[in-house]
């Protein structure tokens, strides 16, 4: 194979846009990705204060670089989940690429600042550690990121990512969650503007762009994450895409463009324990966080 631009050996081959890179050009096409996302998404400007949620994978590294490399002002948040060994393991990678690159990062530890862990907040409600573990991402980040200023909550979802979790909400009719997925959510009172400027990049791509740029990440899967729906999802998808290159792009892409796709608007409320928006009288983090605590 050779380079599309320059007709050098090649790298990397993208199928879906019937084409190869060398690794210089390869790099530039991920980042020429970003940048168009970013500006067709209305994402954010050089103005804003940005602060991306990182978790020692190639995704959230590989993007963190790519906003780097852009210009951008971008801090990063670490949670410590209390995993053991691999939380510990992923933050030495974070800690390690911010002081290479100069970059600001800040650590919170789930334990010392909200009472308890991943693995105990899955035994003492009984959740898939994964539901436990994204809904925890997903408040915290969100708090931090109010908390320190920030315009904008960045996040390192991928195109296969945002595609599995659009085929699982779609096979289950998760009308509310369908209303909610969209690779620029705006911000309301509560909750920040979260971005996703990795959508038309797929999880291989972000693997080979850390690769050829010298990025080391968590290469190991989490251990607790077996029986992920996402994943699995993702499995199903693998196989589409394989016997017709482009499938999840415009899967994904012809759900961002379907203008008539209105879901009922969720009554939210201001979490009786935290103050948070919420459906319930309670937020789900919050009723986590008791049952997780509870002695």
């Amino acid at each position: 194979m050779r380079c599309r631009v320059c007709r050098e050996r090649a790298a990397v081959e993208v199928r879906r846009h019937n084409a190869a890179f060398c690794r210089v050009h390869f790099i530039d096409h991920v980042v020429r990705q970003v940048e168009r996302t970013i500006h067709d998404f209305d994402m954010f400007d050089r103005s804003d204060r940005l602060v991306i949620g990182v978790s020692g994978g190639k995704d959230s590294l590989a993007l963190w670089d790519v906003l780097h490399r852009l210009g951008y002002r971008c801090e990063g948040i670490y949670l410590e989940l209390g995993i053991d060994g691999y939380s510990t393991e992923s933050r030495e990678y974070i800690e390690r690429f911010a002081k290479e690159r100069d970059l600001i990062l800040r650590v919170v530890d789930l334990h010392d600042e909200y009472g308890f862990t991943i693995p105990q907040a899955a035994e003492s409600t009984r959740r898939n550690p994964c539901s436990a573990c994204g809904l925890s991402k997903r408040y915290i980040l969100n708090e931090e990121a109010l908390k320190g200023g920030y315009d904008t909550l960045v996040m390192g979802h991928n195109l296969d990512d945002e595609a599995a979790t659009l085929f699982s909400n779609v096979l289950n009719w998760n009308i509310e969650y369908l209303a909610r997925q969209g690779a620029a959510l705006p911000g309301s009172d509560g909750l920040i503007k979260k971005v996703k400027p990795l959508v038309r990049v797929a999880e291989r791509e972000t693997a080979a762009y850390a690769v050829l740029s010298g990025i080391d990440y968590e290469v190991d899967e989490c251990p607790l994450v077996g029986g992920n729906t996402v994943n699995r999802m993702k499995e199903w998808m693998a196989l589409l895409e394989h016997r017709s290159p482009g499938v999840t792009r415009r899967f994904l892409g012809g759900f961002y463009n379907v203008d008539s796709f209105h879901a009922p608007a969720a009554v939210l409320r201001s979490c009786e324990s935290c103050g948070r928006p919420t459906t319930g009288t309670t937020c789900a983090f919050c009723r986590l966080q008791e049952r997780a605590t509870r002695q």
